[in-house]
């Protein structure tokens, strides 16, 4: 009796494990998964040691990629891109689909450059943007009816303008879109409402659109 209850015992504990995930297909190690994208006319590409450094029409652009545990090479006489992983599990693998899309993304800006535009929001003090140092820099006044002068420095390859077809519109420009991206948080950021119910004062300046500029 005592044998044949250890016996059900253990069964009924493999079987829980199989029903919380122990054995399931989450933690299985898939042996080689590949992903890969074409390289673009008008851009060349170069890979060396993980090292990617992509150049089209509005110059070029480099990103590491050394810290990953994948293999990159150019195939089919360098017109397509692939990433490769061995024994991965599946959240691992989540990577190789990251990477062609950084890679996707500095084709995109070295072909079409990256737009972020931001409308200046205010409901009594309007918030006055000048631009000044050749794009690069853009100084915020009156925000909340404040004195002080609010100054942005653009980050490397990004410069500003403002909207010649919309009023309270700024229009940020870079081929690098983390560097624009960014920027446009810097100016964001800048212009934060303190100590008030941020639900009723919405003041400040908000990222409207952004995405690859059209030809």
């Amino acid at each position: 009796l005592f044998r044949s209850l250890k016996a059900y015992l253990a069964q009924a504990e493999f079987c829980s494990e199989v029903s919380v995930g122990r054995f399931s297909s989450d933690t299985m190690k898939t042996l080689c998964q590949e992903e890969s994208i074409k390289v673009p006319k008008g851009c060349k590409i170069t890979i060396k040691s993980k090292m990617v450094e992509v150049t089209g029409k509005h110059g070029s652009l480099k990103r590491n990629f050394k810290h990953l545990p994948i293999e990159l090479w150019l195939a089919n006489g360098g017109k397509e891109v692939k990433a490769r992983m061995y024994f991965a599990k599946s959240k691992q693998l989540s990577m190789l689909r990251s990477v062609c899309s950084h890679i996707s993304n500095l084709f995109d800006g070295v072909q079409k450059k990256f737009e972020y535009k931001m409308r200046l929001v205010y409901a009594h003090f309007p918030i006055n943007a000048n631009i000044v140092n050749g794009g690069k820099t853009v100084e915020i006044r009156n925000f909340l009816g404040e004195k002080i002068v609010r100054t942005v420095h653009m980050l490397p390859g990004v410069t500003i303008e403002k909207s010649a077809s919309t009023k309270d519109e700024l229009v940020l420009l870079g081929t690098d879109i983390e560097l624009t991206g960014r920027s446009a948080a810097l100016i964001h950021q800048s212009c934060l409402v303190k100590d008030k119910d941020i639900r009723k004062f919405l003041d400040g300046i908000y990222v409207s659109s952004h995405g690859a500029k059209e030809e």
